[in-house]
Parts: C-alpha cells; sequence; structure tokens
C-alpha cells in the first residue's frame, strides 16, 4: 500500500498554486518533450512563459495546447547571438520584463566518435555550449543593467561530470555548461543572479526517444536494467525540479548540479559506455536506418543522428 502511494505521488504536483506567480521565464526548446512539460508546469504555478525554438509551427502547436495568454512563441536559433538578442528584446516587449531562463535547448549524435565529422562535432558544440553562453549572456547583460534579480538554470546531462563514450559532442558541451554554471553562480551572484542546474537520466520523449533507440538498438540496450529503481523518469519528476529551482523557494540554492536519475549514474558512470556492446556491422546498419529516416542530409556525415529538443534540421 505504501508502494502505491509513493507511486501516485511522484507524478503529481510537487509546489502550490501561485508559486511562480510574477515569474516571466524563457524556456530554450520549449516547444517540444522536456521542454514542454516544464513550460506546462511553470504557466500551471502561475508563470508566463517564453518559448523559442527554429520551428514556428511547433511553438505555436506548444501554446495553443498549453495557454495562448501566458505562452509566448518566439523563432530563435540560439547558436546566433543577434537573433537571441532579438529574442530576448521581443519578450521584454511582449511581457514588460524576464527574471527566468532554462536553457534547455540540445541536440545529440549518439555514434562511434571516429564516424562522426567536423560538421557534426561543432554542430553539437554551437547549439548546447554556444546556445547557451548565448542566452545566458544577453539575459545576464539585460538583467545586470536593469538591477532585476532573477535564476538561470541549465539542462544538462549526468556525462557532463563522468564523461561517456558515444556521445563525445555532447559530453564535451555539457561539461562546459556546467563549468559556466558553477563559476557564473560566483560571480553574478552579487547581481542577485543564481545559476543551478539539472541532470537528468532516461526521461522517455515519445518521438524522439524513438530516433534515439531504434528498435533495433533497444532491443539490445536497455537503460531501465542501468537505472536501480528499474524505470525511466516521468515528466512530472523534473518539471517539479525545474520549477523549485527556477522559483524563490530555491533562494539559498546556487551554483548546484542536481541529478535526478533513479541512482543511474552510480551504478554505471558514462551513460552510453554501454554502446561497447554494439558491433561495427550493426552501426553500418543503424546509419542506414537513420539515413532512410534523414534523406537529403549532407553534413551528417558517418554518422547517427539523433534529434533532440533543438530541432536539428537533417538538412544542414
Amino acid at each position: 500500500m505504501l508502494f502505491l502511494r509513493h507511486m501516485s505521488t511522484y507524478t503529481q504536483s510537487m509546489l502550490r498554486d501561485g508559486s511562480l506567480a510574477g515569474k516571466v521565464i524563457w524556456v530554450t526548446g520549449g516547444g517540444t518533450g522536456l521542454g514542454k512539460s516544464m513550460v506546462k508546469y511553470f504557466v500551471e504555478l502561475g508563470a508566463k512563459v517564453a518559448i523559442s525554438g527554429r520551428r514556428e509551427e511547433k511553438l505555436i502547436e506548444a501554446q495553443e495546447e498549453i495557454s495562448k495568454e501566458n505562452v509566448f512563441p518566439v523563432v530563435c536559433d540560439v547558436r546566433e547571438s543577434g537573433e537571441v538578442d532579438a529574442a530576448l528584446q521581443a519578450i521584454v516587449g511582449h511581457f514588460g520584463t524576464l527574471n527566468g531562463l532554462v536553457n534547455n535547448a540540445a541536440g545529440n549524435f549518439i555514434s562511434p566518435t571516429e564516424r562522426l565529422s567536423h560538421r557534426a562535432f561543432d554542430i553539437i558544440i554551437d547549439i548546447v555550449l554556444k546556445g547557451s553562453k548565448n542566452c545566458t549572456l544577453s539575459c545576464g547583460k539585460y538583467w545586470i543593467e536593469n538591477k532585476i534579480p532573477s535564476s538561470v538554470l541549465n539542462i544538462v546531462t549526468t556525462y557532463a561530470s563522468t564523461g561517456s563514450g558515444y556521445v563525445v559532442p555532447s559530453a564535451t558541451a555539457k561539461a562546459g555548461v556546467l563549468a559556466m554554471t558553477r563559476s557564473l553562480a560566483v560571480e553574478w551572484a552579487k547581481y542577485g543572479i543564481r545559476h543551478n542546474a539539472i541532470a537528468p537520466g532516461p526521461f522517455p520523449t515519445k518521438g524522439a526517444w524513438d530516433r534515439l533507440f531504434p528498435k533495433e538498438m533497444s532491443d539490445k540496450i536497455s537503460l531501465e536494467s542501468r537505472v536501480p529503481l528499474k524505470r525511466v523518469g516521468h515528466h512530472q519528476e523534473l518539471a517539479n525540479l525545474a520549477a523549485y529551482l527556477i522559483s524563490d523557494f530555491s533562494a539559498y540554492v546556487n551554483g548546484e548540479v542536481v541529478t535526478i536519475d533513479g541512482g543511474e549514474w552510480l551504478q554505471g558512470a558514462g551513460q552510453f559506455n554501454q554502446m561497447e556492446a554494439i558491433t561495427q556491422e550493426e552501426w553500418d546498419y543503424l546509419e542506414k536506418l537513420v539515413r532512410a529516416n534523414h534523406r537529403g542530409s549532407q553534413a551528417v556525415s558517418h554518422m547517427i543522428v539523433i534529434r533532440l529538443e533543438h530541432d536539428i534540421s537533417p538538412n544542414f
């Protein structure tokens, strides 16, 4: 009975109604997946939320699904600092202010590193590290100039700390974001700007999860088996944690990275190291499978493409 009660609790809202009232939060990559789950919960708690991404139709769909009044979609490629500055101006023009940023936009390739082109590596660095830097720097300048206390939440990974094979571009970029989180937590604290991070374990998102782990791969590699709790995460669990860290309830939490992975990294550091079990022939097959789903791609040379929160176009 106690276990069943626990099961029903972790899928529920953690904070009381109105916990984010008066907050204006920008969530990059907020139109799909975990980003959208966070946005939905932030709005439920009283926040006004700007969402950005490269695909306008996904942003509009998310706005219509969540709230036309409290969600503001902005088309923005976070890799381009000029677009980030323009998005910030649009958000402030629409809502009147901004006092929270969630750097959620991300992309990943799961592949043996030697199969990646230089451009493929650069794409991930640009989205994850450069994109987070662009948004953080633009928002930080605005907050400091206008003396606005605020909070930055970066979505990283457990392998940002441990490293991991087969996702080296992502591990490299996320490690940089984690270092930026801790560095600015000290440097900008005097301005009332907090920086924290979340390192999630597996939180399946329909579509993205299937692209990340095609059936042929998931039959051989089970992420649930790596997690001591023997399950994957529920989106509400991550949304609860994100809402707490972006809220004033966490006012004394600064420079922290919170891991939410069911104990996965403790059982085996390097989230994707088990890909060692996949043979070269199987990588060849998986590459052909993904290429068939992303026909016409030119920049993705000898790699497996995984599309995550930041709308990576297959036509580079």
